[in-house]
């Protein structure tokens, strides 16, 4: 796709003629799934103007301001938009075009808020544009370049990162592999100095407990619960034997710490990314060749698709089936203890990764959160009201109710009754912006026909 065909689609949204000015959107006969507990509001009219709820009530008694955007609800479900949690945006310096894809193939999804866990200066800036109404994408949250064995080899490094990325403008730093205990320690202290908070990865020199006891802002991957759950006195080397996600130490596993493990991440105030569907994706006994056949990876670069089916292959060559059956099983295990306990749980699946195309694996990560034993409520929970509740933004979002932020989300059918039925997209609001399935479905046909007409490499 060339920039001026996105360029278009950002004029049509905001300066299309009576679009720009238009002062109000109604969804009118809507099914209103509110998330502020387990109900539908049946035949609602919500009504929105610069960019907030100003009205939800009965469709019979709701009036709907003249010259107002009617948009037709009967039959459908409206809930708050979604949020990608373990998002990774592309540097926009290296491929504009690729970069707004990502960030349209987030919002055409419901995904109107997104975490971004690899971050670089130009996010900034991005975000700045997002904001503006300059580019079509998810509310952003992001970290700086992440603090891992490479980037921080001393106490000394580890203090000066975090200052600078306090002082850069950062929401949270971000944590990979490799870092030293002594560089860990020296993080969580100016972290807590500056006052930044910081997530992701558990280092294995650190593991779980210290992790809980230093108040991760959130785990993510559920990495090193594995490794926390080594029986006592197991014949393994823990930091050695781990592999991908704990994955060598399934066979060493004493099931009985899964509940003390999950207590105590409750009791720390810890919240946890899961990252299910990625895990799954790649230790699934489904072929590759089977995968591959989603639809989802039209909206990708060849490549992307190249590189999944190589990962999943390696980790088979590497591993034994049951070996990755029981991992699949264990991590479903943690992440129903983490709920069943209290714990929090954020929806995140980690795209544009392996087998994961944003937005789409979004809703497949809501599945895979259904299929470690929650409710489809629940899962819901972790991409709304959850979110709002970690990002201390109650106030604003994750919720239906007038005052809160126009994001929104519409199904052709109730998730509550079937979580599948977040992918019957029947159109997204985001600020306010209306984008109804018809625009979305154009927009998503452009990228696919760019990527289709692509040079094999």
């Amino acid at each position: 796709m060339r920039r001026t065909e996105f360029s278009s689609l950002v004029f049509f949204l905001l300066y299309v003629p009576g679009a720009a000015a238009q002062q109000a959107s109604a969804f009118v006969g809507v099914n209103v799934i509110p998330m502020d507990r387990e109900r539908v509001l049946q035949n609602q009219t919500v009504v929105v103007r610069d960019g907030n709820i100003v009205a939800l009530g009965p469709a019979g008694s709701t009036p709907i301001p003249q010259g107002a955007l009617r948009i037709e609800g009967t039959g459908k479900y409206l809930l708050p938009g979604l949020a990608e949690m373990h998002a990774h945006i592309p540097v926009p310096e290296q491929d504009p075009e690729y970069t707004e894809r990502v960030l349209f193939l987030y919002v055409a999804n419901g995904v109107t808020t997104a975490r971004s866990m690899l971050g670089h200066p130009s996010h900034l800036e991005l975000r700045r544009r997002i904001e503006a109404g300059e580019i079509v994408g998810p509310r952003l949250w992001t970290s700086g370049p992440s603090a891992s064995g490479n980037s921080v080899r001393t106490p000394a490094q580890a203090d000066s990162l975090v200052r600078a990325q306090k002082a850069f403008g950062y929401d949270f730093v971000k944590i990979h592999p490799g870092l030293s205990l002594e560089s860990f320690e020296a993080l969580d202290r100016a972290a807590d100095e500056v006052g930044i908070k910081f997530a992701g990865h558990v280092p294995t020199a650190v593991g779980v407990r210290r992790a809980l006891a230093a108040g991760y802002w959130s785990i993510d991957h559920l990495d090193g619960y594995m490794h926390a759950i080594v029986a006592d006195g197991a014949p393994v080397n823990v930091e050695e034997a781990g592999g991908f996600f704990g994955i060598g130490l399934v066979d060493y596993v004493d099931e009985s710490k899964i509940s003390a493990i999950a207590r105590a991440t409750r009791e720390a105030g810890v919240w946890n990314v899961p990252t299910q569907t990625l895990m799954e994706n790649l230790a699934s006994e489904t072929p590759p060749e089977s995968l591959a056949l989603r639809q989802d990876y039209r909206y990708m670069p060849r490549q992307f698709l190249e590189r999944s089916m190589e990962q999943k292959r390696n980790l088979h060559r590497q591993t034994t089936a049951q070996a990755r059956r029981r991992f699949i099983e264990l991590r479903r295990k943690l992440l129903k203890a983490l709920h069943d306990a209290g714990a929090g749980l954020l929806l995140g699946s980690d795209a544009p990764q392996w087998w994961n195309v944003p937005g789409f694996s979004a809703l497949r990560e809501l599945e895979a959160v259904v299929a470690a034993g929650l409710t489809p409520y629940q899962a819901l929970e972790t991409a709304t009201r959850n979110v709002a509740v970690f990002l201390g933004a109650a106030d604003r979002q994750g919720t239906i109710e007038v005052g809160k932020r126009a994001d929104l989300l519409l199904l052709d059918a109730n998730p509550l009754e079937n979580i599948a039925n977040v992918h019957r997209r029947a159109g997204v609001m985001i600020r306010g912006r209306w984008l109804s399935r018809e625009a979305i479905e154009q927009r998503l046909a452009q990228i696919a026909s760019a990527y289709a007409s692509q040079e094999p490499e």
